[in-house]
């Protein structure tokens, strides 16, 4: 055997063994999931940690194509693609962005003093993301932020493990008054059951869930309102409640910002649920968002006939593992 055939030979033995680890990683992973379809928690997964071999895949593609295995231009595909996936799988998803924005939430009469709102959303903690290495990130630079309260909008979780309590326990080190509503992943709509492991882990480590309640600020109010696909943001008591102060209106899905009432005040709706798009492709991602947001929101602000509504692309994934175009983000919102 030729000293190239014996490194391609130690290529592919490496790939068994690497698929081998992956089935079993993904099998115990799984047996540890809040999940109601085991097998396709058990796919997810397992594309999760198969996309480990792309590594070796890259280095292979190299070599082959050096040696002339491969035709240039396959090894050119096969790199190429492999180091896109690479960097979608474990660069782009562990950098979390910051970005800036104002908005003026009382066109009359500007606060006295700016408040500023750190917005997140779709942390989707279990199967592929949201562990304690993002979350040590988040909590980091949302104190080095310091803002003056924390609105996280729903979907906390995709199929979490059953040690939730204990993987949220950083978030106690924030700073900052975090709020909070669910969202649809957090209502079974899909997923499992998971309402009361959630409730124990937001009340555990001091996030307030506010869905259906009031938080009265200086210069205005916020308000939580339930998961739209979990039918519960009936929105219609808003004008009986007092308008001596601007809402800010914190719910998962943006498409509940049309079922927003005519208010004295035009409020701002803080959601997430899109994250984006999650992977930005032309035309396939534009397709796609049809189906995740009938009014079209992807991102950032929109305006609507009775009320604003703001969009973050969130810091977790769903589906797949992977976000490309679409980094983890924070946005603080500075109400002048």
């Amino acid at each position: 055997m030729s000293n190239s055939s014996s490194i391609i030979f130690y290529f592919y033995i490496c790939f068994v063994l690497l698929a081998v680890w992956a089935i079993a990683q993904a099998w115990l992973s799984q047996s540890r999931t809040e999940t109601i379809h085991p097998f396709k928690a058990f796919v997810h997964l397992l594309v999760f940690y198969l996309s480990y071999l792309l590594y070796p895949l890259a280095l292979f593609s190299t070599y082959a194509g050096w040696t002339g295995y491969y035709s240039s231009q396959q090894a050119i595909f096969i790199c190429v693609l492999s180091l896109v996936l690479i960097y979608a799988r474990f660069i782009e998803p562990h950098f979390i962005h910051v970005h800036h924005h104002q908005y003026r939430l009382n066109p009359e009469q500007p606060f006295h003093t700016p408040v500023k709102v750190a917005l997140i959303a779709d942390l989707h903690i279990g199967l592929f993301s949201g562990h304690e290495r993002q979350l040590r990130t988040l909590v980091k630079k949302l104190n080095q932020l310091q803002p003056d309260l924390v609105v996280v909008a729903g979907d906390w979780t995709y199929e979490p493990e059953n040690t939730l309590v204990e993987e949220l326990k950083i978030l106690s080190e924030i700073q900052a008054p975090v709020y909070s509503v669910p969202g649809n992943h957090d209502e079974q709509y899909p997923g499992p059951p998971i309402q009361q492991l959630l409730k124990n882990a937001l009340e555990s480590n001091n996030v307030i869930d506010i869905e259906g309640k009031i938080i009265d600020f200086d210069e205005f109010r916020l308000i939580g309102i339930g998961d739209l696909w979990a039918g519960k943001t009936d929105m219609r008591a808003m004008p009986d409640l007092p308008q001596d102060k601007p809402w800010l209106i914190l719910s998962h899905n943006p498409d509940t910002v049309d079922m927003v009432p005519a208010l004295p005040t035009r409020p701002l709706m803080l959601s997430g649920h899109t994250h984006g798009g999650q992977i930005e492709l032309p035309w396939v991602t534009s397709y796609i968002m049809k189906k995740v947001s009938i009014l079209g929101h992807k991102k950032g602000l929109y305006t609507h006939e009775h009320a604003d509504v703001f969009v973050t692309v969130g810091t977790g994934m769903v589906g797949i593992p992977f976000r490309f175009r679409v980094p983890p983000t924070i946005d603080m919102i500075e109400l002048i």
